[in-house]
């Protein structure tokens, strides 16, 4: 078993909705188990500002899938809830991507592990360490290291709890 960490976002139709419809579709999948989800945080559009605001939350699973097997099941569960990739950064009604797997540092073309945002964005970074206070990548960096330096550079977070 592989421990796993996915970032979830939404910020079409009713996001917050989507996104529990989306951790119980991940909840049914056999082949991850041990599933968690962190609390769900607002935040502003990374890309364009001609957007509405993000929900995001992480989930953690164990699953035995292998990142390809996995990237392929979350791409199919983006599909059922209607994803459509018009413009990069751009809205979408579910975007799930693989923040980490295991302690494995992996590069394809179309995947890279830990995803390549992860250490910029607070959106990721504090539901993750709500999750798991104690983790870290795979080079050992500590990931509250990490929010503590990106903290500290960052003037003023626009990331609200929300549930």
């Amino acid at each position: 078993m592989t421990r796993i960490y996915l970032g979830l976002g939404a910020n079409l139709g009713d996001p917050q909705a989507t996104l529990r419809d989306a951790v119980v579709t991940l909840q049914q999948q056999p082949l991850l188990t041990q599933l968690h989800c962190s609390s769900f945080y607002a935040s502003k559009p990374m890309g364009p500002a001609d957007q509405p605001d993000y929900i995001n939350a992480v989930v953690a699973a164990d699953t035995q899938l292998s990142a390809l097997e996995l990237l392929d099941l979350i791409q199919k569960i983006e599909q059922q809830f209607g994803r459509q990739r018009h413009r990069r950064w751009g809205e979408r009604t579910l975007d799930i991507d693989i923040l980490l797997y295991g302690n494995e540092t992996i590069t394809y073309q179309h995947l890279q592990i830990p995803h390549i945002g992860l250490c910029q964005r607070d959106f990721v970074l504090v539901p993750l360490l709500e999750l798991e206070p104690t983790l870290c990548l795979p080079d050992g960096r500590a990931l509250a290291l990490i929010w503590q330096q990106l903290e500290a550079t960052e003037s003023g977070h626009d990331l609200i709890k929300i549930s």
